[in-house]
């Protein structure tokens, strides 16, 4: 009897062994076989990208769109490789740039039946930002041409990007694309109107995406220099500062002298650059200055005319025959100076006269073949 209870103990827990055997190698079964899953890539997806995952056993292909669900929704195709070990996901159109999408997978089964199932998400590209912009915005007093254009610059190229501008007053415009690709210069057929506000929007869409439409990424606006005025400040120093805000110079490399006969203003220019402004008086009727492109022939800090028995400090002539040149205000040999009520006022017999100060100031400034261009 003692031995048949023994027995009956002994298989008692040969079979709780075999159990626990059975019940531990099904859990060890389960590990081994189970799939892991992960997205290759989560950011930047471009629009036609497809997306990829990866598992880590190979997969039962059916049914695979049915079990993928996307949040916002978008049409997909699948494409396993040879393995079936990694699935690529494509889409029928594009995915919306600046997006994050959520994808969920259930039902999916390995080649041990095993179900697989999870959640993902990945963030498409984001479109490239403006960073920096010519006018400034708000800008006034702008003159757009073909040396001064407007340009927009982008932190990262653009070569995959449509770009559109949108500007109001409407106008056509010319676009010159930057070698980098980082940079667009952009100016106007017919020349942009004088004294207008333009308010430009820039806009933006990636080359894959098939919709017309464009993301506004960034706004301005600037106002051009207004026409000269139709007559001058008759305020001297109101002048002055009329003549450096409209006159557009007519050199833009290097120094160059601009005389206006009209305005009697001689502004100096330096790189397309007004520098300062200054009142002149220029010949008299019937001894008119003439006018036309010139340069500084020569140079000499107190020459005397002796035509006039005058001296005329910081002369620059203008002709090669020195007879016209550019000068401080005369003086008699005795010492008595021309007065500076006359600037500003046409009296000279052809010369052009500056003032005490300015004079010395342009003749230190000009060099021997600086340019001078005399108008009206």
């Amino acid at each position: 009897m003692k031995k048949w209870k023994k027995r009956k103990i002994f298989e008692f827990l040969i079979g709780l062994i075999v159990l626990a055997t059975v019940f531990f190698g099904l859990g060890k079964y389960n590990q081994a076989f189970k799939s892991d899953m992960s997205l290759e890539k989560q950011n930047s997806i471009k629009p036609k990208e497809p997306i990829m995952l990866k598992f880590s056993l190979s997969m039962m292909p059916e049914n695979v769109v049915e079990n993928l669900t996307l949040d916002p929704p978008e049409k997909v195709r699948i494409a396993w490789n040879s393995s079936k070990k990694s699935l690529k996901i494509i889409p029928e159109n594009y995915w919306k740039p600046e997006t994050k999408y959520r994808l969920n997978i259930k039902d999916l089964r390995n080649i041990f039946l095993l179900p697989v199932e999870g959640e993902f998400h990945f963030q498409t590209v984001s479109y490239p930002k403006v960073a920096g912009f010519y006018p400034a915005l708000g800008e006034k007093d702008v003159i757009v041409d073909i040396e001064d254009p407007i340009k927009v610059g982008f932190e990262e190229p653009i070569r995959d990007y449509n770009i559109k501008f949108s500007v109001e007053p409407p106008i056509i415009l010319d676009y010159e694309i930057n070698p980098s690709v980082k940079e667009i210069k952009l100016l106007s057929k017919n020349g942009f109107e004088k004294g207008t506000r333009y308010n430009i929007a820039v806009s933006i869409q990636h080359k894959d995406e098939d919709s017309e439409n464009y993301k506004e990424i960034y706004k301005t606006y600037f106002e051009t220099l207004a026409p000269p005025p139709a007559n001058w400040e008759k305020d001297f120093n109101l002048r002055l500062i009329q003549a450096k805000k409209f006159t557009q110079p007519k050199i833009t490399q290097g120094k160059y002298i601009d005389l206006n006969v009209k305005s009697q203003v001689m502004i100096i220019f330096e790189e397309g650059k007004a520098l300062d402004a200054y009142l002149i008086s220029t010949g008299k009727r019937g001894m008119d200055t003439k006018q036309g492109n010139f340069k500084i022939h020569n140079k000499f800090p107190r020459a005397f005319s002796r035509a006039y028995g005058l001296y005329m400090p910081f002369w620059m002539a203008v002709v090669p025959d020195g007879k016209f040149g550019i000068h401080e205000l005369p003086e008699w040999p005795g010492g008595y100076k021309e007065g500076a009520n006359h600037l500003g006022i046409p009296v000279s017999h052809g010369c052009i006269r500056l003032g005490v100060g300015p004079a010395e100031r342009v003749y230190n400034w000009a060099e021997i073949g600086t340019p001078v261009v005399i108008h009206g």
